[in-house]
């Protein structure tokens, strides 16, 4: 039974990730900001997992496998790197296949990165995920202990999450469901993404954990198969239509009025704008690619499991008023949970402001 300590493990990945690791008898802690109960052999312990305190509190303990899903800023990264490595036998490290340039080959996982080759100066400037991510890559590979292992998923879904170029289920779900209309870029939508489900990401990360030929390696983890966001959208629409009934209307804005609903102007141009497609013969070493669930399948079946149990966090209203300005819609104010959103909701349908 190894004991494994998982960081902000809720999301697409980690939920997957923490059931296979239990149900193999591994013992495993995962930090959470609620309080839960204990599920099994699942320990939550309930505190901020970048609160220094926190962290060295819990880094006492001894663990077989520190596993890492958090987002830090690279200041703070540089500080608790070294108390990760010190404090497990493994390190794994979520770093995004966001890092790399473009390429117009399959990505390996020695293909330039946007940190070693952009000459936008500020670009680089910035802290931004993809350069922040590379950075801390960095600093692991410099470092004088080796126990790392560096993981660079693609876009993951779930049955909790759904993207569609740089949207999340909130900014284009929420609208189908109301009877809006969806509102996507049409230069993105051109462009060929890899999208692999959270489940298969967890299993290969079950296969690196306590594998000692994976210390100090970097490793791609998605499937092989690159589609456009065109059909991504498409196998959206045919679910939707069948769950209400109808077709969702979608709307195609050139970029310059689709950047006014979603500002992600650095994740837009230097990764939904390239075709990505990746090259996963590394990790196939421990883990059979090919059982991965096709894209056609996997949305399927994660859409109508999210459609059976519906359940969206906060929703940009203001976002919302943009998009039903383009589409010429407008949205239900018994929706917006507040009369100062509601007036904000409305400067910006019907002014501009």
């Amino acid at each position: 039974m190894k004991k494994i300590l998982v960081l902000g493990g809720t999301g697409a990945m980690g939920k997957h990730l923490v059931q296979l690791l239990a149900s193999r008898g591994d013992q495993v802690s995962v930090t959470t900001r609620e309080s839960r109960p204990p599920l099994g052999n699942i320990e939550f312990i309930q505190g901020n997992a970048k609160d220094l305190n926190f962290l060295e509190i819990i880094l006492t303990r001894e663990w077989d496998a520190i596993i890492d899903f958090m987002v830090y800023k690279t200041s703070e990264f540089e500080l608790y790197a070294p108390k990760f490595l010190a404090a497990t036998k493994q390190y794994l490290f979520l770093s995004s296949a966001r890092v790399y340039a473009h390429s117009e080959q399959p990505i390996q996982e020695n293909f330039p990165r946007l940190l070693d080759c952009s000459n936008d100066s500020t670009f680089l400037e910035t802290d931004e995920y993809s350069l922040a991510k590379a950075r801390q890559e960095d600093i692991l590979i410099k470092s004088t202990l080796k126990n790392w292992t560096i993981i660079r998923p693609y876009i993951t879904y779930s049955e909790q999450r759904l993207q569609l170029g740089v949207l999340e289920k909130e900014a284009w779900l929420y609208r189908a469901i109301k009877g809006r209309t969806i509102v996507f870029s049409e230069e993105i939508a051109s462009k060929l993404t890899t999208l692999t489900y959270g489940f298969d990401v967890a299993r290969a990360m079950v296969a690196l954990i306590c594998e000692p030929r994976a210390y100090a390696q970097t490793y791609h983890i998605m499937q092989s198969q690159a589609v456009s966001w065109a059909s991504i959208l498409n196998i959206y629409l045919d679910v939707l239509e069948e769950h209400l009934g109808k077709r969702p209307k979608v709307l195609f804005l050139n970029m310059v009025k689709f950047s006014r609903c979603k500002s992600a102007e650095y994740q837009i141009k230097y990764d939904r704008l390239f075709d990505r497609r990746f090259d996963n013969t590394k990790i196939s070493d421990f883990v059979d690619v090919n059982s991965f669930s096709s894209v056609h399948q996997g949305l399927i079946h994660s859409v109508k499991e999210f459609l059976n149990n519906p359940n969206f966090t906060s929703i940009d209203w203001r976002s919302e008023a943009v998009k039903d300005r383009f589409s010429k819609e407008f949205t239900n104010l018994a929706e917006l949970p507040s009369w100062k959103q509601k007036l904000k909701y409305l400067l910006v349908r019907f002014f501009n402001f």
